[in-house]
């Protein structure tokens, strides 16, 4: 999952960021609401965490010109702000849930689980190539019978290819979705991930196929 973080306050925004990519997501921070907004008109994400008091434009009109533009992504809002007619404002503008600061990190994450799980809720629990099953509620992968040990990028790799299983996939849109802006890494570490995964797949009758000075097709054999 791609998940954006706009928090102007440095500390609390890398805190949120390393707890999300420990979760196995990819995450892009960003500490101006103006450049916010802008992005979202070009940049798809699974969920927004969004501060309401940022510089350039407040949070709330970033979530209404996000939800004005057809944004269907939940966003759950971070503010100190701990009036009623924030709150109301928020969930009236398209918020999904409201967390106030000062929070602890593990509260954070099992609203971030929860949000996840009711968006693909909307959508097919389960996903299927072949053998190979992904749960996308507890984002497990299973091969006959068995549950696949992935590290939580491989699994990030693997996810994308099954939602698009038998579709090529740029190896630049596989990129998007596991690393963040500020992650050091170049497009050669989808090549690593890849070779990992035909590895963990070998004997379960799918198959990752390179289509040269393309991507990636994830297909049944």
């Amino acid at each position: 999952m791609r998940i954006l973080v706009v928090e102007d306050h440095a500390d609390l925004a890398r805190s949120i960021s390393r707890s999300i990519k420990q979760m196995g997501h990819a995450v892009d921070m960003l500490d101006d609401g103006e450049l916010a907004n802008d992005v979202l008109k070009t940049e798809k994400y699974d969920l927004l965490v969004l501060d309401l008091n940022l510089p350039g434009m407040d949070g709330l009109d970033i979530l209404k010109h996000f939800r004005e533009r057809g944004g269907v992504s939940p966003v759950l809002i971070l503010t100190a702000r701990a009036e009623i007619e924030d709150r109301v404002s928020g969930l009236d503008l398209g918020a999904d849930d409201y967390l106030t600061k000062p929070f602890e990190v593990v509260e954070l994450e099992a609203r971030v689980r929860a949000l996840l799980r009711r968006h693909q809720s909307k959508r097919s629990t389960v996903i299927e190539a072949g053998p190979l099953i992904f749960d996308t509620n507890t984002r497990a992968f299973r091969a006959g019978g068995d549950e696949l040990a992935l590290t939580p990028r491989e699994r990030g790799v693997l996810e994308v290819l099954i939602r698009t299983h038998g579709n090529v996939v740029p190896k630049d849109q596989i990129f998007e979705h596991i690393f963040g802006f500020d992650d050091e890494a170049d497009l050669s570490a989808i090549e690593i991930y890849i070779s990992r995964l035909r590895k963990k797949l070998k004997g379960h009758e799918v198959m990752i196929r390179t289509i040269r000075g393309i991507g990636y097709m994830l297909e049944a054999e």
